[in-house]
C-alpha cells in the first residue's frame, strides 16, 4: 500500500489545515486509516483513526478540535484540524493498518506515508 499525504502548512494559532492522504495499491476497505504526528525530540504519538465504517476515536488532546473522515470511493482520508495550536506542531503521518481492529499505536500500523509538516506560529 502506498500513502501520500498532503496538505500541511505554515498557520497562526486558531487557524484550520486540512490533511488528505490517498491510498493506493490496496483495497480501501479492507483499512483501517489513522494520523499520527510526531513533533521534534518527541515519539510518534496517535492523533485520530477512522474505520470503513466511519467509526472514529482520538486523541484526548485533539477530540474537541480535530476531525476524520474518508471518502472510499476516492481511497481518501482527511484530517480537519480546526482551532490550530502552537503545540500541534509536527509532522503528520497517514497510517493504516490491514483488517478491521482499530490500533493506536504506532509499531501496529502496516503502512506509512511520507509525512506532512504542519507548523502553528502564536
Amino acid at each position: 500500500v502506498q500513502l501520500q499525504a498532503s496538505g500541511g502548512g505554515l498557520v497562526q494559532a486558531g487557524a484550520s489545515l486540512r490533511l488528505s492522504c490517498t491510498a493506493s495499491g490496496r483495497t480501501f476497505s479492507n483499512l483501517v486509516m489513522a494520523w499520527f504526528r510526531q513533533a521534534p525530540g518527541k515519539e510518534r504519538e496517535f492523533v485520530g483513526y477512522i474505520k470503513w465504517s466511519g467509526t472514529t476515536s482520538y486523541a484526548d488532546s485533539v477530540k474537541a478540535r480535530f476531525a476524520i473522515s474518508r471518502d472510499n470511493a476516492k481511497s481518501t482520508v482527511y484530517l480537519q484540524m480546526n482551532g490550530l495550536k502552537p503545540e500541534d506542531t509536527a509532522v503528520y503521518y497517514c497510517s493504516a493498518r490491514g483488517g478491521a481492529l482499530a490500533y493506536r499505536r504506532a509499531g501496529d500500523s502496516d503502512y506509512w506515508g511520507q509525512g506532512t509538516q504542519v507548523t502553528v506560529s502564536s
